[in-house]
């Protein structure tokens, strides 16, 4: 049985492959919008796919960091007209939003952008930091950061390892 991701990457790869290399940073560009490929993803399968590591790492986390721009723009949109509704009732907070709540207040905006992409995407982080009205720069600051510090490490990684294979 296949795997919806799995199916995504191998599209993007074949997809990075069969364009010209002037289109491949942007179909780059566009795997890192899509949440669980993120920047470093996008930038594996553009150095799977043949592109220079620098230029697929950037590609990759340009469109990851446009993606949680528009997801932050529009979380805060919803947030103020949600919180600015006259008669909004609150809603019971669930366990999920609890478990955030504690990491958020144990380790703040920076410590949740940085750890955050090990256990969610960052439009899911980026959306939860923005829902409990944290400013949109400084969430899309500290995801930015957490964006490029994954893609470098992660493309660091991938360069290594197609080194000491070859």
């Amino acid at each position: 049985m296949s795997n919806p991701l799995s199916d995504l990457v191998l599209g993007f790869q074949g997809l990075v492959e069969d364009v010209p290399d002037l289109v491949q940073p942007i179909v780059v560009a566009l795997a890192g919008a899509v949440p669980f490929i993120e920047g470093e993803g996008a930038a594996a399968i553009g150095i799977i796919g043949g592109i220079t590591p620098v230029v697929a790492a950037v590609a990759g986390a340009i469109g990851n960091l446009i993606c949680v721009a528009v997801v932050v723009l529009v979380a805060s949109r919803v947030r103020t007209a949600v919180t600015t509704r006259r008669g909004a009732v609150e809603k019971p907070v669930t366990a999920r939003r609890q478990k955030f709540e504690r990491a958020y207040h144990r380790y703040g905006t920076p410590g949740v952008s940085l750890l955050g992409p090990l256990l969610l995407p960052t439009q899911f982080t980026a959306a939860a930091l923005t829902s409990t009205g944290v400013s949109p720069a400084r969430v899309i600051a500290w995801q930015a950061a957490a964006i490029a510090l994954w893609t470098t490490v992660i493309t660091l990684i991938i360069v290594g390892v197609i080194r000491v294979a070859a």
